[in-house]
Parts: structure tokens; C-alpha cells; sequence
């Protein structure tokens, strides 16, 4: 290749500009950092002043309806607890009272019971008295009533076998030894 003829300029012309951003010039860099520090007062005038005032305010606003909650809960939940035991404590009473209403009812019928029992045996032990006595005068009728069929039997008997009537004093002699034997 050939070298590239020189160009060569004239007077009217501008020089040719080095490449580049301007930001990174050097000689622009005194405004920059003028614009850099009223730009950074502005922006941190405004976020001290008004966002982070109001950013703070929602914070604790937020933080403080958190806490009324939370407090509110506790309250509900203690509340809760509190009518939880008052309410076992009215089941414990109920209990106790209905245990005693059943122990009092069993005692009166227990009561009740006995003193029936008491009234039913003494008319039974009556009612046997009384036929013990009907039976002591029934045996006492039907033993009265053995004597005169043992001495009939027994007169009849030595009729048959001896062909005799029985005589008085043989009547008189049995029932001797009746006696004897009941004795």
C-alpha cells in the first residue's frame, strides 16, 4: 500500500476533533462536577425533606397498626382463655351439682326403700305370726284329734285281730301309753 498523501489544511478549516465522549474530556470536567454536586444537594434536599419524612411515616404507621393487631390479639386470645376456664369451671359446678343431686336422690330412695321395707316386713312378720298361730291351733286340733283316732284304731285292730271288742280299761291303757310316748 501507499502511503496516504498528507492532508494539509488551511485556514478556514477547523482542526480535526480528538474521538471520544465529551464527558470524559478534561476540560469539560469543572462543569460536570458543578452540575454533579447541585444535582446530588437537589436530589438529597428532596429525599431527606420529603420522601424519606413520608417513607418513615408509612413505616411507623405500618409498624404501629402491626403492633395495635398483635395487642388486640393478645387481648382476644387472653379474653378467650379467660371464657375458656370460666366455662370449664361451670361444666366442673354443673357436674358436682348434678353428682350431688344423684348421691341425695339415692339417698331418699335408699330411705324410701328401707322405711317400705321396714313397713312391708313388719306386715309380713304379722301376717306369719298369725298363721303360725293358725297352724299351732290347726296342729293342736289335728294332734287332739290323733289321740281319738290312734285309740279307734287300736280298737279296731285288736277287734280284728282277736275278734274281741276292745274293753275300757284296754282304751284306758292305750291312751296311758300314748301318753307315755308324747311325753
Amino acid at each position: 500500500m501507499a502511503p496516504a498523501p498528507e492532508q494539509t489544511h488551511t485556514g478556514t478549516e477547523e482542526p480535526p476533533h480528538e474521538g471520544g465522549l465529551p464527558q470524559f474530556q478534561f476540560q469539560h470536567w469543572g462543569g460536570q462536577i458543578v452540575w454533579l454536586l447541585l444535582t446530588f444537594a437537589i436530589v438529597y434536599f428532596l429525599m431527606s425533606r420529603v420522601f424519606v419524612p413520608r417513607m418513615r411515616k408509612v413505616l411507623d404507621t405500618r409498624a404501629q397498626t402491626i403492633a395495635d393487631a398483635v395487642e388486640q390479639a393478645r387481648r382476644a386470645q387472653d379474653e378467650a382463655k379467660a371464657q375458656a376456664e370460666a366455662g370449664r369451671a361451670e361444666v366442673a359446678e354443673a357436674r358436682a351439682s348434678a353428682q350431688r343431686a344423684g348421691a341425695e336422690a339415692k339417698a331418699r330412695a335408699n330411705a324410701e326403700s328401707a322405711k317400705r321395707q321396714a313397713v312391708e316386713d313388719e306386715r309380713l312378720n304379722a301376717k306369719m305370726a298369725e298363721a303360725e298361730t293358725r297352724i299351732r291351733a290347726a296342729r293342736d286340733k289335728a294332734m287332739g284329734n290323733v289321740g281319738a283316732i290312734a285309740s279307734d284304731t287300736a280298737q279296731a285292730m285288736i277287734e280284728k285281730l282277736t275278734g274281741v271288742k276292745a274293753t275300757t280299761a284296754d282304751t284306758a291303757a292305750l291312751a296311758a301309753a300314748t301318753a307315755k310316748g308324747n311325753a
